[in-house]
């Protein structure tokens, strides 16, 4: 008995063995620890609207060749993988911290080469685009052509990075060319942008501001028309005053993670998908993604809370989540099973009641009462300050 009990240990732990390692073709005395051994891309379910598909896109990204901490190759990877479709690429106009460590390492390589333009910002220089050494379109160049292996969509854009009283960022995209749109003056560089046909968003109104408020240079940058879009949702951070402010020029609206280092370090430690701007176009084609931004067909994803136009936000909760009634009992309740066909959690509450979570691609079963009410707030939905959506399930 006690060799057959040590033969079935031996023989359980060779079964453990195998299921963890496999032997190298080519080296038969090397192991392989039995995993994945290919990059594992996650998959985001979100339904079409109106016969438009949605494009999960980041609009605010970094690298290497600004403050980001990188690789552009790696960035685009991490973009497929995270799920997205689309990826803008708006490296810093004026702050590249990276340059002076870049030319120090290439001592010897470049003649007389030096890191002139490395912070505009914190130094406030009056530079001319002269002054600017770097080809600032090649950024996008290197996107490109990583991104066709992986199918991504590249936005050509840059981030008009200034400090006016306070901070003013704003990104302009779909570029033409990034080396034209320095100017001494940022709201000049803004028109330099404007005038390749670029659109215009003004980047994390909220970030380092004591309020919500628009700042005397914001203010006349709002009134010249010169702004196309607004992140409502920067990384962590939620405008909600955003959402009509978006209303009231008529802005797109978008969330976006203005990611410096891995993405893992902010949404895989939370288990959460990475912030997204939803584009709803016909492909995702540049000349169809400019016309649905310009349209404003746009939504804005952050932390399992979704923003945005409140007839866009209808008719996405009303595409992904379905009902049907199952039972009716003699007191007349009705027990009804609302499924979720999206990858969006949703936090349902009736009047008086606690709240119900439907999470992603799961159902769920509510009973209603003849006597209470059908009417649901969706509380992780936002279509203003103070706004939420609402939908009834009456059948």
């Amino acid at each position: 008995m006690k060799r057959l009990t040590l033969f079935l240990v031996a023989l359980t732990a060779a079964v453990v063995v195998s299921a963890q390692y496999y032997t190298d073709a080519v080296n038969k005395d090397m192991l392989h620890i039995r995993q994945a051994r290919t990059l594992q891309r996650v998959h985001i379910n979100l339904p079409e609207i109106d016969g438009y598909t949605p494009y999960k896109a980041d609009l605010h990204t970094h690298t290497i060749f600004s403050d980001g901490h990188t690789s552009m190759e790696s960035r685009i990877r991490e973009a497929w993988a995270d799920g997205l479709d689309v990826m803008a690429v708006t490296e810093h106009l004026e702050h590249r911290p990276h340059e002076k460590n870049l030319v120090k390492y290439l001592k010897g390589y470049t003649k007389g080469a030096e890191a002139e333009n490395y912070n505009f910002v914190s130094k406030n220089r009056p530079a001319s685009g002269a002054d600017i050494k770097v080809d600032l379109n090649y950024p996008v160049e290197v996107a490109c052509k990583e991104a066709k292996k992986y199918d991504l969509t590249i936005i050509p854009g840059i981030e008009i990075t200034r400090k006016e009283g306070e901070y003013s960022h704003f990104n302009a995209l779909f570029t033409t060319d990034n080396n034209a749109v320095y100017a001494p003056e940022t709201i000049e560089s803004i028109r330099n942008a404007k005038k390749q046909g670029a659109l215009v968003m003004h980047n994390h109104p909220g970030w380092t501001h004591k309020d919500m408020k628009i700042t005397k240079f914001e203010k006349t940058v709002y009134d010249a028309g010169l702004l196309d879009g607004i992140e409502i949702m920067n990384g962590e951070e939620f405008y909600p005053q955003a959402i009509d402010r978006a209303t009231k020029y008529n802005l797109f609206v978008s969330s976006n993670t203005d990611v410096h280092y891995a993405s893992s370090e902010t949404y895989g430690l939370h288990n959460s998908l990475r912030n997204m701007t939803i584009i709803y176009a016909k492909d995702k084609s540049l000349a169809s993604l400019r016309e649905a931004v310009e349209a404003r067909r746009t939504l804005a994803y952050s932390f399992g809370t979704l923003a945005g136009d409140k007839e866009l936000l209808r008719k996405f909760f009303e595409a992904a989540v379905s009902a049907r009634k199952t039972i009716v009992d003699y007191k007349g309740r009705t027990e009804v099973i609302i499924t979720n066909n999206s990858s969006i959690d949703w936090l349902l509450c009736r009047e008086g009641e606690k709240m119900v979570e439907l999470k992603a691609n799961s159902s769920i079963i509510i009973r209603f009462s003849p006597s209470k009410p059908t009417t649901f707030t969706i509380l992780n939905t936002w279509c203003g300050e103070n706004e939420h959506l609402t939908h009834d399930f009456k059948l």
